[in-house]
This record gives C-alpha cells, structure tokens and sequence, in this order.
C-alpha cells in the first residue's frame, strides 16, 4: 500500500482522484487546497489530515519524509497554470507525481521537468485517459492495421457548457487555463494525434474567449474541429438532462461512438501508473505543443476546409471584451 498526498482536493476532478487511490488500496494521508470546502473526503478517507495553508502542508510532508512512514506519491488536481510548480514540489519532496491534464502549458515546462526527474530520481505522470477508453483503444488498432496511404476525414465537435462563473474564475483567464483549446480539448487533441499520429499543418480558424475550431493534418487524417463552452452553439437535440453537453466523432462520415465508458477511466490509470505502465510525462509533448500553436496562432477566418459550426455568429464577452477575465 502507497501513501498519497493530494494537491488540489476541493476541485471538479478530485473526487476522481480520491476514488482512484481508494479502488487501487492505498491511502491519502494528507491533502491541501485553499478552499476548504473539502467535506467529500469524508467518503474516502476520513482520517486524512488536510491543510488550507501551503506552508503547513509542506511541513507536514517534510516530517512524514523522514519517519519510517513516508510518502510516495503525490497527486495533482489544480489549476492548469499551478501544475508545474506542484510537479516540482512532488519531485523534490522525494515523490512520484500524478498530474492532472493538461501536464503544464508550454513545451518548454516539459524540457524542465525531464531535468528534474533526473536530478531526483523519481518520476511523474500524466492523465490521458482517453487512451484508455475501450472504443478508442480498438480505433487505434484499427489504424494501426489499414492500409499505411489511408487518410481518414475526422469531424471533431465538443461543446460542454458553461455559466459566466466560468469567465470569473482563472478557467476563464487565458494565461492561467490556456484558453478553450487547453482547458476543454487537449485529451481529445492527444487522443487525435495518438491514434492519427503526428501534425503536419495546425490551422485555426475562428478562436474567441468560448470557442475555438480549426482544422488539423495528422499522418493520417484531415481534422475538422470545433470546441465550445458557448450552450448557444449547442444542436436542437443535444441537450443531455441538465448538463448540456454534445461531443461527437465522425469518421469518414460515420459517427464514432465514444460517449459511454468514462466512469472508470481515472481508477484504470492510476491502476496503470502504479504498474509502470503509466504515461510518462514525455508522451504529453504532442498535444501540449498542438494547443500551444493554437493558443497563439491567429485565426484566418472561414478559409479553406473549415467545421460547419464555425459559421456561428461570435458571441459577445459576458463582462465586455476590454475585460481580462
């Protein structure tokens, strides 16, 4: 059995985290977050000692590092412009390291990182579940299969709504989240370009503060995206109980199915992970240097092979587009 220390245990995708370390047997001794609206450990581990200040937490880990019952991983769930900074921490504390996607926001944090995992000699890890995901794993091998000249046609659409708490928080701060394309999209740009292999053209089209769509040239296939947190943009019949959500996948016309078989996709790769067989932070550099293009490309407009959907009209900035938030 492992002992965990999670970083980030009041955010969405904590609960995941907290699952997957008690599904695979270990235990979190301890967790910090700013926020302390935390009472979901309470279904997990209830004895897990938990910190609303950096400095005592980091304390209480130093002294666990030097008692006979150290800690052995840490795990991250923050926000995307905090994880290398985390990283380093986990490394450095003497730790293997769990981080949530996206692993950081510039390539150049990748190169960094890799010193580091030399200099200390413990490793770190990316969540990339959707190389996990059933359907996905058989479409790879599919294409690994055909024919080696085949060039798929791929329509990518995801559109996951969001209310305007989003633009108030650092999701919606392009320097912390890394904007549309980052936030929401890049486990479907590294599912993209694992299973078509590696860009050749990174186009984009439209890119605003709740979209962004373009068209990608993988080894093989023409990629047509368009990704969007704007429920105006959504389909007539898109909608999904409350949550408002539409991701599709077409492929040569036809629609891939992939909606189902997320549930268990963290506990799967922590499974993984601490089997070695995890995804090292180095298999990131695709997709991070992708959205990074995207991030700073400037879009030429409806040119060329363009996603239907970004004919949309533009919506206005909730807070006014002089607003940096």
């Amino acid at each position: 059995m492992y002992n965990f220390a999670l970083i980030g245990a009041a955010g969405y995708i904590a609960p995941r985290h907290l699952k997957a370390i008690k599904d695979t047997g270990n235990n979190l001794m301890v967790a910090y977050d700013k926020f302390d609206s935390v009472g979901r450990l309470d279904s997990f581990f209830p004895d897990c000692s938990f910190y609303t200040e950096n400095e005592q937490f980091d304390r209480f880990c130093s002294k666990q590092m030097r008692t006979d019952n150290p800690l052995h991983w840490v795990s991250i769930c923050t926000p995307n412009y905090t994880h290398d900074a985390f990283i380093r921490y986990g490394l450095r504390l003497g730790c293997n390291v769990i981080c949530e996607k996206p692993l950081v926001l510039n390539p150049y944090n990748i190169d960094n990182l890799l010193e580091l995992e030399q200099e200390t000699g413990h490793q770190a890890y990316n969540i990339l579940q959707l190389r996990l995901h059933d359907s996905i794993v058989a479409l790879k091998k599919k294409v690994d299969a055909g024919p080696t000249d085949k060039i798929y046609d791929v329509d990518l659409t995801y559109i996951t709504s969001r209310g305007k708490w989003y633009y108030s928080s650092w999701k919606g701060d392009v320097h912390k989240s890394g904007g549309v394309a980052t936030n929401i999209g890049v486990h479907f740009y590294d599912m993209l370009q694992w299973v078509f292999g590696a860009v050749k053209k990174n186009i984009v089209h439209v890119m605003s503060f709740d979209r962004v769509a373009g068209y990608l040239e993988l080894e093989k296939a023409r990629v047509r995206y368009f990704l969007s947190i704007n429920a105006d943009c959504l389909p007539e019949n898109a909608i999904e109980g409350e949550k408002r959500t539409y991701r599709t996948l077409s492929i040569d016309g036809e629609e891939f199915e992939f909606s189902q078989g997320f549930t268990e996709l963290h506990t799967l790769s922590y499974q993984k992970i601490l089997a070695g067989e995890g995804f090292r932070i180095a298999e990131a550099r695709p997709c991070i240097e992708m959205v990074t293009t995207i991030r700073n490309s400037t879009p030429i407009g409806l040119k060329g092979d363009y996603h239907p959907l970004a004919r949309l009209p533009l919506a206005p900035h909730p807070f006014g587009w002089d607003e940096k938030k």
